[in-house]
């Protein structure tokens, strides 16, 4: 009666450890959530756009009511926020992360036709194209534009919501990210302490990079930031407009200016990942030699 018994209950157990196996196969699959991520919608108030701030925060942000975090803010927020939520998590854990989307609520007919970041292009250029079809089109050169939304309503936002250190401002940006910020550096030095320059496409616009870097812009701002700059071994032509940029600021002889230049190996795309492990390192030592 009792090996009766034991087999019973043996069949059970594997018919029931089947069950959930069959179940887990076939169950409803859900989407992978970031942790401690919110999607926060924030509107540009000057021109009425919406976009969306991806804000993670650290672990023990809720323990620590008192702590103020340094902030790293960073442009197309959907390419990056993967990876430099790896990064930070084992390079940075004490920060947070705000990513800044492309416009969510932009002509349909232009998103269908160039994707859901067309608005980079206009967001983060510096000039408008001298073809008058394609300027009507993407409005170019509207970089200040996207600057003043960061300053007055993406970062006041931040700083009026969460504990965030507002003398410990960081800057992503790579590509064309990359030359948005070098535009930030040369026109809004103060907005951030430290600048994230990936692999900057400054070629298309170096002629304004270049008057903007001039001793006869009035009023010149000092620097006073951090300044990481890389590019890829194989990015040939970008790599000479990026050595031409970090030598003309070289040459202000800014002490205020604290430069590191890094090539990483692969071209523009292993260039990405490598850029935000090496700059994230750079980062966390400055934030360790800070305490």
């Amino acid at each position: 009666m009792n090996r009766y018994l034991v087999l019973i209950v043996l069949s059970l157990a594997v018919f029931s450890v089947f069950s959930d196996f069959v179940g887990a196969e076939v169950g409803e699959r859900q989407l992978y959530e970031m942790p401690r991520t919110q999607v926060i919608p924030i509107q540009d108030s000057q021109f009425d756009r919406q976009y969306e701030l991806y804000i993670k925060l650290p672990e023990g942000y809720d323990e620590n009511s008192k702590k103020e975090y340094p902030v790293i803010y960073f442009t197309d927020a959907v390419w990056h926020i993967d990876m430099l939520s790896a990064c930070t998590e084992y390079l940075m854990k004490d920060v947070v992360l705000v990513g800044i989307s492309w416009q969510k609520d932009i002509n349909g007919d232009l998103m269908k036709e160039r994707g859901a970041h067309v608005s980079r292009f206009r967001d983060y250029s510096i000039r408008k194209s001298s073809n008058l079809e394609r300027q009507a089109k993407y409005q170019f050169g509207q970089a200040n534009h996207h600057l003043n939304f960061i300053r007055n309503d993406v970062i006041k936002y931040v700083e009026n919501s969460y504990r965030i250190d507002p003398n410990n401002r960081t800057y992503f940006g790579y590509s064309m990210g990359g030359k948005f910020g070098a535009y930030i550096l040369l026109t809004q030095p103060e907005t951030f302490k430290n600048y994230i320059f990936g692999s900057p496409s400054l070629k298309g616009e170096f002629s304004i990079i270049s008057e903007l870097t001039s001793n006869t812009v009035p009023k010149r701002k000092p620097f006073n930031a951090n300044v990481f700059v890389s590019y890829g071994s194989e990015e040939k032509v970008l790599g000479e407009y990026v050595d031409k940029f970090i030598g003309i600021l070289r040459a202000k002889n800014d002490k205020n200016l604290y430069l590191m230049h890094v090539v990483v190996e692969g071209d523009h795309q292993a260039a990405f990942p490598m850029t935000g492990v090496r700059s994230i390192s750079w980062l966390s030592g400055l934030t360790m030699d800070k305490e």
